[in-house]
């Protein structure tokens, strides 16, 4: 079977980007070919297996290159025909479409913005490929991640029930703590001049204000004196760092914060923190949360994040209510920065990690493509 992909853009640290490429590894080691339409492709190498298409655009906005890529995809697959279209982002014509963005209407609302920008191209262009995606009528299998996505979609699009598919998580085998390298931990902290006794609190993920690291910086700033000195965030994501290095100056813990960029070591960080953080003001999933989950680290998430409700189910940290609160934050990091306490979570995440179905996602998303 021939399979089209369409993503607007590649990069090897995003969520989605790597659900696509576990996704499309699948179906060629099932025998079937996979033709990929991206504008971008932000990595060294290319897989072998996969056909790369780099579709040409040259609009000022997203939104214009977008329906640039569409006209020029729909085209090409005109002339070179395929079985399957699957999308990662919202567009017509798809078959398949892979659910990682949260339902740009509910956002909207919740965002609450007025009638200026509902007249905006942007508003008009991404309400439209959403329309054309999940409405009602359209064919268009759904593949979602959490339930959030289709009691969003269903609430203002009447979507049918028929249509979604509801896929368990995805995570990579080599995030599980069973598969550290021996003395990861130790090896890891000993390297960056961490002592037993310090604290070691981890974020991972980009588009740091979205995800709350100015929640986690005031978070640790708020800590006593004596707990401040020896606890330490290390950041892992690709963004622009600097306002948020001005915001722990201006809290006077600037070495006490530090942005390591987008890694490929993700695993030792997980494998030598102490407690995971993730006050994100908005996440359709929070991959990175199953990620510290299968490590076996201690968390504390928003009950914004899709993946939040897995912090609950394997009593592995905690999950702070909506209307977010930063004083409520700040009194849980301090109460969790407890040895004992963070032992029996990372039980706890451990004994989950050995006993849920965390990581078919890319088997049963190909199931559903190729059925």
């Amino acid at each position: 079977m021939k399979v089209a992909i369409c993503l607007y853009k590649y990069f090897p640290y995003g969520g989605l980007q790597r659900d696509f490429l576990r996704i499309a590894n699948v179906l060629t080691k099932r025998g079937h070919s996979v033709r990929v339409y991206t504008r971008e492709w932000n990595a060294e190498n290319k897989p072998e297996n996969l056909e790369i298409v780099i579709v040409p655009t040259s609009g000022l906005t997203n939104h214009s290159k977008n329906v640039q890529y569409y006209r020029w995809v729909q085209k090409h697959l005109k002339d070179y025909p395929v079985d399957r279209v699957v999308g990662f982002n919202k567009m017509p014509g798809l078959d398949i479409y892979y659910g990682a963005d949260v339902c740009f209407a509910e956002k909207v609302e919740n965002e609450g913005k007025g009638l200026l920008y509902k007249l905006s191209g942007r508003y008009r262009h991404y309400s439209e490929f959403e329309k054309s995606t999940v409405g009602k009528g359209v064919k268009t299998k759904l593949m979602i991640i959490t339930p959030n996505q289709k009691r969003d979609f269903q609430k203002h699009y009447q979507t049918e029930d028929s249509r979604f598919y509801l896929l368990p998580p995805g995570i990579s085998p080599d995030r599980k703590y069973s598969n550290f390298p021996a003395g990861a931990r130790d090896n890891f902290r000993q390297k960056n001049r961490l002592a037993d006794t310090d604290f070691l609190l981890l974020q991972i993920g980009s588009d740091f204000q979205r995800k709350g690291v100015d929640r986690s910086i005031r978070a640790l700033s708020s800590l006593p004196e004596g707990l401040r000195k020896h606890s330490f965030l290390y950041v892992v994501g690709l963004d622009k760092p600097s306002k948020f290095i001005e915001l722990a100056d201006q809290l006077h813990i600037a070495e006490q914060v530090r942005f390591l960029g987008a890694r490929d070591d993700v695993p030792d960080f997980i494998a030598a923190a102490d407690i995971f953080l993730h006050p994100a003001r908005s996440e359709n999933t929070g991959t990175a949360i199953l990620e510290a989950l299968v490590g076996g680290l201690p968390e504390i998430v928003t009950d914004v994040c899709g993946y939040a409700p897995y912090v609950t189910q394997a009593n592995s940290g905690i999950v702070l209510q909506s209307p977010y609160n930063q004083a409520d934050f700040d009194a849980r990091l301090l109460k969790s920065l407890n040895k004992n306490q963070l032992t029996q979570w990372r039980q706890n995440a451990k004994t989950f990690a050995d006993t849920e179905d965390l990581y078919s996602l890319p088997e049963k998303a190909a199931d559903i493509i190729l059925e």
